[in-house]
């Protein structure tokens, strides 16, 4: 999801977004590199209408501001550097589900969680009971905060950009807290949530040496590997792989759920994949009301065979 704020007049806001006109979305970027998926985020951000501004805040971040200066639909971008951005704590500016509180209880607003489509300047279309269902809302506050679900929208073409760049002086520090140091998992493989091929495992692997298993086939297709909650919930694989509504929403080419029985929260973060397969000896699993092929069969019998026929597609 990506933070966006939209105005008619941000008299309101405080510091930086006194300057802004028209949308605001917030950049998520290592410093080094944009997040893919943020593309779409703009593409979310040009349909509400009018100037759309991206700030870019972190360490060291110019190189994710020259990144966005080619993308479509960017008027202007203000970045914002400071070592007080280390960590990028949420008390002083990032993390998704802490900023837009923050935001919100500033501006004394509502927050729109999820949109899913933009019908007009405050009309919004957001996902509700675990996406099972869709709510059209009218938002009537002068300045509307919004998260965007990225699966929804295609990302901004990066090309024939022309955003004009500006220095912003960045807040000092608030003192109530520190960032220390973070332990990140390395990992070969695509980044989930903007891989092409996904291959998720559930609880009917039953350790986590078996995902050994969806490691190789992930391997040989060039896919990501994700898991159901059930399965990092009994510790098979980190927290960091976890596909639905309290994990990360996927929306990939293919997407091969193995020994998932289907809840709907998992069911949330994976539904809008182009194609689903799922494999699972329960005939009667949800995973198979969603699913494009479905095969009733014990995964540890027919691996081996499911390796073979990816090698031969791959040599084909």
């Amino acid at each position: 999801m990506f933070t966006a704020i939209n105005r008619r007049s941000l008299g309101q806001l405080p510091c930086l977004a006194q300057r802004f006109h028209s949308t605001l979305v917030i950049a998520e970027h290592n410093n080094n590199q944009l997040t893919p998926i943020t593309l779409k985020a703009i593409t979310a951000a040009s349909k509400v209408g009018g100037e759309v501004t991206r700030l870019v805040a972190g360490t060291n971040c110019a190189k994710v501001a020259d990144q966005i200066r080619k993308v479509q639909g960017v008027k202007k971008i203000l970045v914002a550097q400071h070592d007080c951005y280390k960590g990028l704590l949420p008390v002083l500016y990032y993390a998704q589900q802490n900023l837009l509180p923050r935001v919100s209880a500033k501006l004394d607003v509502a927050t729109l969680s999820d949109i899913t489509e933009v019908k007009s300047q405050d009309t919004f279309v957001r996902t509700i009971y675990a996406g099972n269902a869709l709510a059209t809302v009218k938002c009537n506050e002068e300045v509307k905060v919004f998260t965007v679900r990225g699966t929804s929208f295609e990302p901004a073409a990066v090309e024939r950009g022309s955003a004009a760049t500006e220095q912003v002086a960045s807040p000092s520090p608030a003192g109530m807290s520190e960032w220390l140091e973070q332990s990140l998992t390395k990992s070969d493989r695509p980044e989930l949530t903007s891989a092409k091929v996904v291959v998720s495992g559930g609880r009917g692997l039953k350790s986590g040496e078996n995902f050994k298993l969806l490691y190789d086939l992930a391997d040989k297709m060039g896919a990501a590997v994700g898991a159901s909650r059930a399965a990092v919930d009994a510790g098979y694989v980190p927290n960091d792989t976890q596909v639905g509504q309290t994990g990360k929403i996927v929306a990939p080419e293919l997407y091969i759920a193995v020994g998932i029985s289907g809840a709907i929260q998992h069911l949330a973060g994976m539904k809008d994949s182009k194609i689903i397969v799922a494999i699972n000896k329960d005939p009667e699993a949800p995973i198979f009301q969603v699913a494009d092929y479905g095969l009733v069969e014990d995964l540890f019998k027919i691996s081996p065979s499911v390796n073979d026929a990816v090698i031969r597609h791959i040599n084909d």
